[in-house]
């Protein structure tokens, strides 16, 4: 891996979004496409919506740059095909973030093509549990897993800076296991450019956020890093399971205690872990910043994990308890917060 390349990538993908998210939410504030508080959201004011065209913007033509010019060629010659699938979830995303009223059938049915699609891109025979099952079976569950995680990176877009800090994460543990050589080197760029990219935006979404994603972000930017996660997977399945595993875990049980009520899953709630927490008087700031340091414990369990097979199983059992510690506590922090101000 080109060391100079990655953080030519990192750096100007983190100056450019910077840059361009500035110029998008002036734009935005002009025209009027704000996002309004109403009893589902974690924000008081009317925010700017739409920050994911300079993310999506600036991360696929970082990564088709990386491409053309052979530092990430390993990407397979069908690369393309990866980035036109999050080029048509962003045009679709938009469309909803304008109406708020796209058909939940149409969403869906473009997030399949683009998900079949973006399984024919992946690199190599593009089989994500390396031959221990047919090819078919294979694409499938690649499949069913990408769709589900590029809803749970929207669902979990719901407090300023997470979904900044997660792509940071997911990019900054990828860039890191092909610099330790244990991820495919050419990797390393397409990571450090989604790092350098999400961190960018946060400089625009820390809280107080002064300009949100949008499903236009949200959308494509889980596309993307799920496309990342699965070619991981190919050869470090646990690190590619431990890097996400806090968004995971929390949209994971939260859809499911949802359905379980017999609540529709799509429909905008505040039922997330972190948003019950911060409806319980947590800040944003607070919030974020303690899921960051949880991420980064993450990343170095997923490194830890490529050492030896005793040490991933090591590891994915340290990342179930680390996640499953976190959810307690903010479970148990929100309770506490509601119960002291119902007494006073």
């Amino acid at each position: 891996m080109s060391l100079t390349a990655s953080l030519a990538a990192g750096g100007a993908g983190f100056a450019t979004a910077a840059a361009l998210t500035g110029i998008v939410r002036a734009v935005l504030h002009r025209h009027g496409v704000l996002d309004r508080p109403n009893r589902r959201s974690s924000h008081r004011t009317a925010v700017p919506r739409g920050g994911g065209i300079a993310v999506v913007s600036v991360l696929l033509a970082t990564w088709l740059g990386l491409w053309l010019t052979d530092v990430s060629a390993g990407g397979g010659t069908l690369f393309w095909i990866g980035l036109a699938g999050a080029l048509g979830l962003a045009a679709v995303s938009w469309l909803d973030d304008r109406r708020d009223g796209v058909s939940i059938f149409l969403r869906l049915a473009v997030q399949v093509v683009a998900v079949g699609a973006g399984i024919a891109s992946l690199p190599g025979d593009g089989l994500v549990f390396q031959g221990t099952i047919p090819a078919f079976v294979d694409h499938a569950l690649a499949a069913a897993v990408w769709l589900w995680f590029v809803n749970l990176f929207n669902f979990m877009d719901g407090i300023d800076g997470l979904s900044g800090t997660e792509g940071a994460s997911i990019g900054l543990g990828t860039f890191l296991l092909a610099l330790l050589g244990a991820a495919p080197a050419w990797l390393g760029p397409l990571g450090l450019a989604l790092a350098g990219v999400s961190l960018g935006f946060l400089l625009w979404n820390w809280h107080p956020a002064r300009i949100f994603l949008g499903d236009v972000g949200s959308i494509p930017l889980g596309y993307l890093a799920g496309w990342l996660l699965l070619t991981l997977a190919a050869g470090a399945w646990q690190a590619a399971l431990l890097l996400p595993a806090y968004y995971l875990g929390d949209a994971t049980l939260t859809l499911a205690r949802r359905l379980l009520r017999g609540r529709r899953v799509w429909w905008a709630h505040r039922e997330h872990f972190y948003q019950r927490v911060v409806a319980a008087g947590w800040s944003h700031s607070c919030t974020t910043a303690l899921i960051a340091g949880h991420n980064l414990l993450l990343v170095g369990l997923a490194i830890a994990s490529r050492q030896s097979s005793a040490a991933a199983a090591a590891a994915l059992a340290a990342g179930a308890m680390l996640v499953a510690a976190l959810l307690w506590y903010l479970h148990a922090a929100a309770r506490a917060s509601r119960d002291t101000s119902g007494q006073s």
